[in-house]
């Protein structure tokens, strides 16, 4: 998916009517918060027509990741709010490859593999209910930057994936207010697929609020399935969160 993908398809999100004409913020709104994710790793990797399993053979284990995230809301007509969000996992593991090894490593021998992948999403979107039911619709745009590394121990060989993309994503968010209590429920996520590929992005929370401050605990799921020229990534990393962050 090239920028000019990208850029057509922010721009239909922009000026759609029905989008448009929902912009409803009464007052300027700001948020950060930062959340630590407890994840598990599945999945495939491929370069040059050789493919491994991160999780058996590579035996990349559960990790905890950081994700960030900023919005801000405003009550100017036309205009979309604004939310950025930023993710780094890090996993790291020995495995064992077998007789037909994983690119130039040869077959039987012990590894050491370390995936990192770092994800920074810039959305752009709308509020279309704002009251005890709250619903939000846009385009988000991720910058997806990710590389796994196996390397022989004790040995010189080695093998690189990577993929490297902006992305354009729909963005849907719902969140659902008990009223008088500071305790809401909710989900929201993105999704895209196109020519092949495939990238989705949800959790589900529980949320609770008092004064300025905002905790939340839900379960995260991230699904990867993209092909970069001749390196293909296909993994889920799924597993719990909490958060807690600041509303003004």
């Amino acid at each position: 998916m090239n920028r000019k993908t990208l850029v057509t398809a922010m721009t239909a999100a922009l000026v759609s009517p029905f989008l448009a004409g929902q912009a409803a913020a009464d007052v300027v709104g700001l948020g950060a918060s930062v959340s630590y994710w407890d994840s598990d790793l599945s999945g495939t990797a491929a370069t040059n027509g050789s493919t491994v399993d991160v999780e058996n053979d590579l035996n990349l284990d559960s990790d905890s990741n950081a994700n960030l995230n900023a919005y801000i809301e405003h009550p100017v007509p036309l205009l979309p709010n604004v939310r950025l969000n930023y993710t780094k996992i890090e996993q790291s593991g020995r495995g064992e490859l077998g007789l037909d090894g994983f690119d130039f490593i040869p077959g039987n021998v012990e590894v050491q593999s370390d995936l990192d992948l770092d994800q920074l999403d810039i959305t752009l979107y709308y509020e279309l209910l704002d009251n005890w039911v709250n619903l939000d619709a846009g385009i988000t745009a991720r910058d997806l930057d990710g590389e796994l590394l196996v390397q022989e121990v004790g040995g010189t060989a080695a093998s690189r994936t990577e993929i490297d993309a902006i992305v354009p994503m729909g963005y849907l968010a719902a969140r659902f207010d008990l009223p008088l209590t500071g305790v809401s429920v909710g989900a929201e996520g993105n999704a895209i697929s196109y020519d092949g590929d495939s990238i989705y992005d949800l959790n589900a929370y529980g949320q609770f609020e008092v004064t300025v401050v905002t905790l939340r605990a839900g379960y995260r799921e991230m699904s990867i399935d993209y092909e970069d020229g001749n390196d293909k990534l296909d993994v889920e990393i799924g597993g719990p969160f909490i958060s807690a962050g600041v509303t003004f």
